[in-house]
């Protein structure tokens, strides 16, 4: 008995192998057409309508220009919040390596603004992202994204900052929640058009007294000048240079009367609707 079921197997093992061995070109040929089955599972496209709808319902400008997020609204739907979270989702599996550069940016910086927002909305009420005793929570605030587990911090200086090192204008597409932020956009990022959309964002930016403001002794601006200096040129002249690209006439006419920086400032207050 024993020595029939010895044979049996032996017999099963055979079998089992010839048909593996036989399997393993097939299976060989579609692994070089087709990559990898981690591959094969990643979505090679991205869908912004879901953001873009949570936007035009959530956010609004405000008389002074600054747009305004009503978070307390948001939390309290249910529907919208797991809408936020579908379209955060589907980062998950997305291959960025397979988008144009342009998607890739409107890509990563809705991800990162639509996630501030959900942080914003688990946290609500609070006054700001970012409290004085705190250094902020950006490397705390994780999302799963092109396979792997990224922070907002990643995000930004990582990512956007080292894939993009000679175009500071991405200073002015990603919100931190804040009023001394550049606005949270009234309608998601696209690759269409996004170098004239980061145009506007910086004319936006630039021509608000957040972004700069002439005083009597110089110009007070954005403290957001001071800390990527070097990717506004690396120095005061070359910030200077860059807010005259994008300021109006009667601005770039008083930032030449007034050049020099004498001040820098930064309003961490929530850019929400309730403050």
């Amino acid at each position: 008995m024993a020595r029939a079921l010895h044979i049996y197997m032996a017999s099963m093992k055979f079998i089992y192998s010839t048909a593996a061995d036989a399997l393993k070109p097939a299976l060989l040929t579609t692994l070089l057409m087709f990559g990898t089955p981690m591959a094969l599972a990643k979505s090679q496209s991205v869908s912004h309508e879901a953001w873009g709808e949570l936007l035009a319902d959530y956010v609004t400008t405000a008389p002074d220009g600054i747009n305004r997020v009503d978070y307390a609204a948001l939390k309290e739907s249910g529907s919208d919040r797991d809408a936020l979270n579908t379209y955060i989702g589907q980062y998950a599996d997305l291959d960025m390596q397979s988008l144009s550069r342009n998607e890739q940016f409107a890509a990563w910086v809705n991800l990162y603004n639509a996630v501030t927002v959900r942080y914003i909305v688990n946290k609500y009420p609070v006054s700001t992202i970012k409290p004085w005793y705190s250094a902020g929570p950006w490397k705390d605030i994780e999302v799963t994204a092109d396979g792997e587990q990224v922070t907002l911090h990643e995000i930004e200086h990582e990512i956007l900052r080292k894939q993009w090192p000679d175009d500071p204008r991405l200073h002015y597409a990603i919100n931190c929640a804040s009023i001394g932020c550049p606005n949270l956009r009234l309608e998601p990022w696209r690759a269409e058009g996004l170098d004239d959309t980061l145009d506007e964002a910086a004319r936006n930016y630039v021509n608000h007294p957040r972004g700069v403001s002439p005083q009597s002794r110089g110009l007070q601006v954005s403290s957001i000048y001071k800390w990527f200096e070097d990717d506004f040129g690396g120095s005061e002249d070359a910030v200077i240079e860059h807010l005259l690209t994008y300021a109006d006439d009667d601005l770039a006419g008083r930032i030449r009367n007034k050049a020099d920086i004498r001040d820098y400032e930064y309003d961490w207050s929530l850019n929400g609707t309730g403050q």
